[in-house]
């Protein structure tokens, strides 16, 4: 029986994580995997949906044009295939990171083939039993399919099909409005697509503030796309060459939607299944592998990263619960994954950025807090990039500045948000952010203005009446 340090199943973003830094600090490690190298991540999700992005962000960008003084002509529909190619080419340039390749030659010892636990500190694959002393379930996720009637008699594409359709459809119906249906939604709508989103919650990204998912919605009815919002879809038929689903509407009204295309974006589902875990004895449920703080299962030599654990479905949440796990495995004490400071990015145009506390979830908590909000309107690079119209950044803070949350609404909001992570994280208050320079003219202005909008409130009625009679003093 081979013998290892660690066993890691499934080579996605937290399973490679595990794998390269623990072979990387000497460990033996086994990294065992059944499909492809790279996961969810490479294959079917953030990769080829980001060159998709791209793709159709550009398509835009030539329409609008004319906002800028240039006259272009409309691109119109896009040809799907040579979009496809471009999202093909990404991935493949990317891939060679995740290979087996690579990754033996970082000394990790890779099995492709099924793993199924057989007790809990040995794993089968292909007939052969490796004994590892901690072993990583990092076995991802897949597209949740909801018991819709006709949905899988009628056909539907997820994010793991998607990208594999050899024309790009007319008419889309997108099942789900969090950021997946969104933002393959908008790519689709301004690549020629006629795009309807139907989404249970009373607005798309339901996790953020009502005026935050307003601007987002806003920008994609602008381009056409068409939200129905807080409603669900209750039966599928096939009619006339099309996919008639019957939507229910608040009130329970209904109304039919014809697409050639359904794109089911309603969320994920734990890849628990064929995995051993009753055998080892590790608990798990619908939602996942239940794991502590630590990243550790109720087994202790058996623990869990990423989507297959529950909790937040981000690559970046999976990765740095991968380097938790490294430090618990190898060395003696205990780390803990910090999810107060997991920040996360929807990729739509405009991008909606968001770390920490939302302003409706402080509401609700009846914690003390204040809200700094500052217009991009009032940044001049925004302006002069002609990227300011209703966008901004707000900071849920404490009362003496400290930051208890941020979202951002810009395309460029993923880029502009790791500064006030890096706050959060280190408890760098509003005030020191406005005492830090800032490149001018930059977009990194949007975080400087909200500590000037903290600092501002630090100068009362009555200490400027002070002040003002001083300076009336000196100028006698």
């Amino acid at each position: 029986m081979e013998r290892f340090n660690v066993v890691v199943i499934g080579a996605g973003s937290g399973g490679l994580v595990v794998a390269a830094g623990a072979a990387g600090l000497g460990a033996r490690v086994a990294l065992v995997e059944k499909h492809r190298m790279g996961g969810d991540c490479l294959n079917t999700g953030c990769v080829p949906s980001k060159a998709l992005l791209a793709a159709a962000k550009a398509v835009q960008h030539a329409r609008d044009a004319h906002r800028l003084g240039l006259s272009l002509p409309d691109p119109g529909p896009q040809e799907w295939k040579a979009v496809r190619a471009w999202v093909r080419s990404s991935q493949a340039h990317i891939a060679p990171h995740d290979s087996v390749e690579r990754f033996t030659g970082l000394g990790v010892e890779v099995f492709q083939g099924a793993a199924t636990l057989k007790s809990a500190h040995e794993v089968e694959v292909n007939g052969q039993t490796l004994w590892g002393r901690h072993v990583v379930v990092a076995t991802g996720s897949r597209a949740a399919v909801p018991p819709i009637p006709g949905l899988a008699e009628a056909g539907f594409l997820t994010n793991e099909t998607v990208f594999e359709v050899e024309e790009r459809p007319a008419s889309l119906l997108v099942m789900g409005g969090g950021p997946v249906g969104t933002e393959l939604g908008q790519a689709f709508s301004r690549l020629g697509t006629t795009v309807t989103i139907v989404s249970s919650t009373p607005h798309v990204c339901a996790k953020e503030d009502p005026d935050v998912a307003e601007v987002l919605a806003s920008r994609l009815r602008s381009e056409g796309v068409r939200i129905l919002d807080g409603s669900s879809a209750t039966r599928v038929t096939r009619r006339d060459g099309k996919k008639v689903v019957t939507v229910a509407a608040p009130g329970g009204v209904e109304t039919e939607v014809a697409a050639d295309e359904i794109l089911v974006a309603v969320g994920r589902t734990p890849n628990v299944e064929g995995l051993g875990l009753d055998a080892a004895g590790v608990r798990y449920s619908k939602t996942g592998v239940e794991i502590d703080s630590t990243c550790r299962t109720n087994v202790p030599s058996v623990w869990a990263v990423g989507d297959v654990a529950g909790g937040p479905l981000f690559t970046h949440w999976a990765g740095h619960q991968a380097r938790v796990v490294v430090r618990n495995v190898l060395f003696p004490g205990r780390a803990s994954h910090d999810l107060g400071n997991l920040p996360w990015t929807t990729f739509t145009e405009p991008e909606i950025a968001h770390v920490g506390m939302s302003e409706t979830a402080a509401r609700a908590a009846d914690v003390s807090h204040r809200v700094f909000k500052v217009a991009f309107d009032d940044v001049d690079r925004a302006v002069c990039d002609g990227e300011a119209d209703g966008y901004f950044a707000k900071v849920v803070a404490g009362p003496k500045g400290e930051i208890l949350g941020a979202t951002i609404v810009h395309p460029q909001a993923g880029n502009l948000l790791p500064e006030l992570v890096l706050a959060r994280k280190y408890g760098i208050r509003l005030g020191q952010l406005s005492a830090t320079i800032h490149t001018y003219p930059s977009l990194s202005e949007v975080n400087r203005a909200l500590g000037d909008a903290y600092m501002r409130t630090k100068l009362t009625g009555a200490t400027k009446g002070r002040l003002s009679k001083a300076f009336r003093w000196l100028r006698r």
